[in-house]
């Protein structure tokens, strides 16, 4: 085949990227990805404070973010004829057919690879493990089969989601240590009282399409006293960044001013019939997680920047 015929093939398929870029982008669920590299970020400077390791600053959260946005595509995939009959979802790019099947397949084939050949052969092989771990333990254990299957589905799948800061720290580091495991656990016990707010606000489309959320399967008020059981527990291992002197009173402080106002939210959706509740407590879920880390990380490093100061 001569050089022009093989240019003339591969005009179709730019022109295609060309005129779905957006599309493709809306794939790999911006938004999550972002506060997952953020988290990410975050384990990164924790885990060796006044240092610099470019590499995994920048290759690292690079691949961990490709590896969940392959995650994000598969995601699409598996529930398109689900998203298909959900409002909230109806017009994504799989479940409205703007993406071929096919397309998204291949898409989040060269995503996974890249961001996991980066992660093996310019962080280390055990970021690169665990990122892939981290990526089947979502798009399939997760979204094929968890689900489906019980309505504890989010926190048995939490894991996968809370792995992003342990992903960055042993990016920097190469081992799995225990400041890093608190990290987990932050964003572990953080996803259940997150998600069932919006599943609470979002109950009858989940029933409509038989996915087990517990609103679905317990009721509102059931799921109401779960995220405050699970609030009060993870204000609680939000504490141990303190107690294990990885962080120190800045951080005390904020994280439980924090705290104690997601508590104020897990208290108004029992005690309150306000429909626009659940989406506030949903909203906040997400600031609440973003300051968490930030403040994190400004106690962690306050004391290198009085040194420069001073």
């Amino acid at each position: 085949m001569s050089q022009s015929a093989v240019q003339t093939d591969q005009l179709p398929a730019l022109q295609h990227l060309r005129q779905h870029w957006r599309d493709y982008y809306e794939l790999c669920k911006p938004g999550v990805v972002a506060l997952m590299a953020f988290t990410a970020l975050v384990g990164m400077l924790l885990a060796r404070p006044g240092t610099m390791p470019w590499m995994a600053l920048t290759v690292g959260n690079l691949g961990i973010a490709l590896a969940a946005a392959s995650a994000a595509t598969i995601n699409h995939l598996v529930d398109r004829r689900v998203d298909a009959r959900m409002k909230r979802t109806q017009g994504r790019p799989v479940a409205s057919g703007t993406i071929r099947t096919s397309h998204a397949i291949v898409f989040a084939a060269a995503l996974g690879s890249l961001g996991l050949g980066l992660l093996y052969t310019l962080v280390n092989p055990l970021t690169a493990v665990l990122t892939g771990c981290s990526l089947i333990g979502y798009a399939f254990i997760y979204t094929l089969y968890l689900k489906r299957a019980t309505p504890q589905n989010i926190v048995i799948g939490g894991a996968a989601g809370a792995a992003p800061p342990l992903l960055g720290w042993t990016a920097v580091t190469g081992a799995v240590e225990a400041d890093a495991l608190v990290l987990f656990l932050i964003i572990f016990t953080w996803t259940p009282p997150h998600f069932w707010a919006l599943a609470i606000h979002r109950r009858e489309e989940y029933a409509q399409v038989d996915i087990p959320m517990l609103p679905v399967t317990h009721g509102n008020r059931f799921t109401c006293w779960q995220i405050l059981f699970y609030t009060i527990l993870m204000v609680s291992v939000t504490a141990l960044p303190f107690v294990t002197g990885m962080s120190g009173w800045v951080y005390f402080i904020g994280a439980m001013a924090l705290g104690v106002q997601y508590l104020v939210h897990a208290v108004g959706l029992l005690v309150s019939d306000d429909p626009a509740r659940p989406m506030k407590a949903f909203g906040y879920s997400i600031v609440y997680l973003m300051a968490l880390f930030a403040i994190m990380l400004f106690d962690r490093y306050l004391p290198h920047m009085l040194e420069l100061i001073t």
